[in-house]
C-alpha cells in the first residue's frame, strides 16, 4: 500500500470509527468494516445468522488491507483513550454456537475482532450496563410463514412455523424448540416478565404483505415460566379485570402449531 493510498484509508477508518462512536458510545471492528464500505450490512446479518463459516471470507478486500485497517483503528481507539471491551458474538440459532470472524480461526485475531472500544465519557455504570446489552444473545427468530407447504431440510417433515438455517427451513422439532408455547402479543407486562423467566425464547414474525416487513406476532416461551408469571400476575392483583382478561389472549400453541390461525 503506497502512503498515500495508507493515508486515506486512515481518513476513512477515523472517520467511520468517530460517527459510530458518536451514535452508540462504542466501536466494533465490524462497525469500521461496514462503515468504510468492505462489508455489506445484509452480508453480516446473514453471518450472525450463521449462514457464512467466518466474516473474513465476504469482506470485500485482501487480507493485508483488512489488517492495516484494523491496526489503524486499534491505534485511533489507543490515542482517544477508549476503554477495550471483550465481548461475546454468538450465532442467532438454536445452537447458539460462537461467531467466527477469521479466515484462521487464531485465537488472537478472533479476540480482536471481539474487542469493542468503549467511550471514556461514560460512567463505570453505564460502561457495564452497555457491556451487558452488547454481550445478550440475539434473540431467536421463527417465521410464521404464509405457504404451508414447506419442507424441513433436515426431516422432511413441516408445520406451522419454522426457523432459517444455511441449507434451508428447519422443523422446531428438529431444532429443539418444539416444546415451547406461544404468547401473543397485546399484554407487554405478560410479555416482558415471561420472557425475563424463559430461559429459552423465540420472536414469532409473520411477512405483511401490506408493508413489505415482517412483524411481531408474539413469542415462544417455556410452558413453565407462562404459568409462574401468570400466577404471580394473580396474587398480585386477585380479581382484577386486567389480570382475569389475560387468559383468552394466550394462543393455544404447542410443539409449533397455531390452532386457530390462517
Amino acid at each position: 500500500m503506497t502512503p498515500k493510498n495508507r493515508t486515506k484509508l486512515a481518513d476513512r477508518v477515523t472517520k467511520t470509527a468517530e460517527t459510530a462512536l458518536a451514535a452508540q458510545h462504542y466501536v466494533a471492528p465490524v462497525d469500521v468494516l461496514v462503515g468504510i464500505g468492505w462489508l455489506d450490512g445484509g452480508t453480516v446479518k446473514r453471518w450472525r445468522q450463521g449462514q457464512i463459516d467466518y466474516l473474513e471470507r465476504v469482506v470485500q478486500t485482501n487480507l493485508s488491507r483488512i489488517s492495516e485497517a484494523m491496526k489503524m483503528f486499534r491505534s485511533w481507539a489507543t490515542s482517544k483513550g477508549l476503554y477495550p471491551s471483550e465481548t461475546a458474538y454468538v450465532a442467532r440459532t438454536p445452537q447458539r454456537h460462537t461467531l467466527r470472524f477469521s479466515k484462521s480461526g487464531n485465537p488472537t485475531i478472533e479476540r480482536l475482532y471481539r474487542t469493542h472500544w468503549v467511550s471514556p465519557e461514560l460512567s463505570e455504570r453505564k460502561r457495564e450496563r452497555l457491556t451487558e446489552k452488547v454481550n445478550r444473545p440475539p434473540e431467536l427468530v421463527v417465521i410464521d410463514p404464509h405457504n404451508r407447504e414447506w419442507t424441513c431440510h433436515r426431516c422432511g417433515g413441516g408445520g406451522d412455523l419454522l426457523i432459517m438455517e444455511k441449507p434451508g427451513p428447519a422443523c422446531l422439532q428438529c431444532v429443539g424448540l418444539a416444546d415451547l408455547v406461544f404468547l401473543p402479543v397485546g399484554d407487554a407486562l405478560l410479555t416482558r416478565r415471561v420472557k425475563a423467566k424463559s430461559a429459552r425464547f423465540a420472536v414469532v414474525v409473520r411477512f405483511s404483505k401490506s408493508r413489505r416487513r415482517y412483524e411481531r406476532r408474539g413469542l415462544l416461551i417455556e410452558a413453565h415460566a407462562l404459568t409462574e408469571v401468570e400466577r404471580a400476575l394473580n396474587a398480585e392483583a386477585p380479581g382484577s379485570a386486567a389480570v382475569s382478561d389475560r387468559e383468552p389472549k394466550r394462543t393455544s400453541m404447542k410443539r409449533g402449531s397455531v390452532h386457530g390461525e390462517p
